[in-house]
């Protein structure tokens, strides 16, 4: 691996043709990339089309969980700092779309300052996730001691934390691209960031490596002893009181938003390793653009599954989707309804 890495996250083509980004700047500016017209307004549509899911659909978590009661509870103070990421990563994208043809307009600390919130809130995601795994696991394996160990105030307490060190170690990690913003560019319409060995190889533990282990370890444990409980109530169904019902109908709800944010993990790191496996056998900068932007967008696909993969197994927020398109939100009282 190289001892300085060019990650060009944006499409930055092979270049072909002579147009430039900016024609005034002859000797200067990069050239534009050249590329298909039915394919431009395939690329145009699909990133505009992934923007707006993804913005609207995370709002409404995001007003959801916000303004009903009933739902300020632990886990889904992790699924609001998820969906207030993944609003922002839709946001992002309509920057891909304003540079599709391969030409930066903004200004180079504009450049610098979106890697920074690019990369802080994609670590912030993958903290959230861990911490999604860790509030599973003890609602599942130690289900007794849940409410003394996990609490509304101690996840926001955590929540701040990832967020914070996430953009205190990117900010620190790309302060000298962000006090000489374009100091790599090698032609006026570029955006790019060059990122050390060192500073690589512990972003590549910290947000991927240590991570996934966390996660997949915890998960396998949720889900052995998932499954042992379900046995268990199968075989004692016919013998519970009523006491143990309410149990039983309690240890039913976790094991489902157990296997409903399971989902959500799944489909998250699916949507990543393929970037950070690239990037850790260093064949990133040997792909060609197509391949690299695919790989890009993948990523920010995530963001607008997790709200999807929410409607399907949550009612409740379908519910709240409908009471906030009805604008009955706006009643007075009505943050104390029955949403659940």
């Amino acid at each position: 691996m190289q001892a300085a890495h060019v990650f060009l996250t944006l499409v930055m083509a092979t270049l072909e043709g002579t147009e430039l980004c900016f024609p005034h700047l002859f000797n200067t500016s990069c050239r534009k990339t050249h590329r298909p017209y039915f394919a431009s307004i395939f690329i145009y549509v699909t990133l505009s089309s992934i923007s707006l899911l993804t913005t609207t659909l995370n709002l409404m978590v995001i007003i959801s969980i916000s303004h009903f009661k009933q739902l300020h509870t632990p886990t889904n103070i992790l699924l609001l700092s998820l969906a207030v990421s993944d609003c922002v990563v839709g946001l992002l994208v309509l920057l891909l779309i304003v540079v599709i043809d391969g030409c930066w307009i903004f200004s180079d600390s504009m450049c610098a300052t979106y890697y920074v919130i690019d990369y802080t809130f994609t670590s912030a995601s993958i903290g959230t996730m861990v911490l999604i795994s860790i509030d599973r696991y003890v609602a599942i394996c130690d289900p007794l001691h849940y409410s003394t160990k996990i609490s509304v105030k101690k996840l926001k307490i955590s929540v701040y934390l990832c967020w914070m060190l996430s953009l205190i170690f990117h900010t620190v990690r790309f302060k000298d691209n962000l006090k000489q913003p374009g100091r790599f560019n090698t032609c006026i319409g570029q955006c790019v960031l060059v990122i050390d060995y060192a500073s690589g190889l512990i972003d590549l533990f910290l947000s991927f490596i240590i991570p996934v282990t966390i996660i997949v370890v915890l998960y396998m444990r949720v889900f052995v002893v998932a499954v042992s409980q379900a046995r268990a109530m199968r075989s004692h169904i016919t013998s519970v009181t009523i006491k143990c019902s309410v149990k039983v109908t309690a240890k039913k709800s976790e094991m489902k938003a157990a296997i409903t944010l399971g989902v959500v993990v799944v489909v998250f790191l699916m949507c990543i390793c393929p970037y950070f496996c690239i990037v850790l056998s260093g064949q990133d900068s040997m792909l060609d653009a197509s391949t690299f932007t695919f790989i890009i967008i993948l990523v920010y696909f995530n963001s607008c599954l997790n709200p999807l993969i929410y409607a399907l197994f949550y009612p409740w927020f379908r519910k709240s989707i409908k009471l906030i398109v009805t604008l009955k939100i706006l009643q007075a009282g009505s943050c104390d309804m029955n949403i659940l």
